[in-house]
């Protein structure tokens, strides 16, 4: 536990984590199931303590491992945002930093630590411990608006994917329907989105399907605009 000394009283600094992925064409959050008190017995989003001389993002990974069993992520990992509201947590003055991980397909996790439980939880979730709800929230918010202005749906691929498969990571995680061909032209015609690796493989009917990995860009433009409600 990190304490610092304040007008108020000792300040406590915790990282808690919103790990998305996309399974069988749902979008998933890891879950921890809280084996201590407060909230024993609630699922919660993976974090914990940061300690005394531990920076935030390897606090972060540890306890994503810790908790959970996976080891650092292969995706993408970025700060979310804080969370400091008074009363958050009631074993006093604690703020959270919050990341955001955006992984593709995962084994099961196995808890650890002081978790009961783990595991990838379909949207939308039930109640969950302390602020969860809304951290986990913004979290989607983030990862739905990034999609659109960044590469960062390849993050929920494996390194060599066709665009139907980066098609349906776009589907799943903004819960919409795009036209295959638009889609295709506007990812390949964007700048540095994606590149073919020169292989294809076998598709379920029609011609065989080209292969792509993540290209150098790190802002699309034109951005992939989400489609209107």
């Amino acid at each position: 536990m990190a304490d610092f000394s304040s007008p108020g009283g000792a300040v406590s600094v915790t990282a808690d984590l919103v790990v998305l992925t996309v399974q069988g064409n749902e979008l998933r959050v890891l879950l921890v199931r809280r084996g201590i008190e407060p909230y024993r017995g609630a699922w919660a989003l993976p974090g914990g303590f940061v300690l005394p001389d531990e920076d935030l993002d390897a606090a972060a990974v540890r306890e994503l491992r810790e908790e959970t069993g996976l080891t650092a992520p292969v995706g993408h990992l970025e700060q979310l945002a804080s969370y400091g509201t008074p009363g958050r947590d009631p074993r006093g003055r604690v703020v959270t930093v919050a990341y955001l991980a955006l992984l593709p397909h995962l084994p099961a996790p196995v808890a650890g630590s002081d978790a009961e439980g783990a595991a990838w939880a379909a949207l939308p979730v039930g109640e969950l411990a302390f602020d969860h709800a809304r951290i986990l929230a913004d979290g989607v918010e983030r990862a739905r608006a990034k999609l659109e202005y960044s590469p960062l749906a390849t993050a929920f691929c494996p390194p060599e994917f066709t665009i139907t498969e980066l098609r349906e990571v776009y589907e799943t995680v903004w819960d919409a329907r795009l036209d295959p061909r638009n889609f295709h032209r506007k990812v390949t015609g964007t700048p540095g989105f994606v590149e073919p690796v020169g292989r294809s493989i076998a598709a379920e009917r029609g011609r065989p399907a080209q292969l792509f990995r993540r290209g150098p860009a790190r802002l699309l433009h034109p951005p992939m605009l989400r489609p209107t409600p």
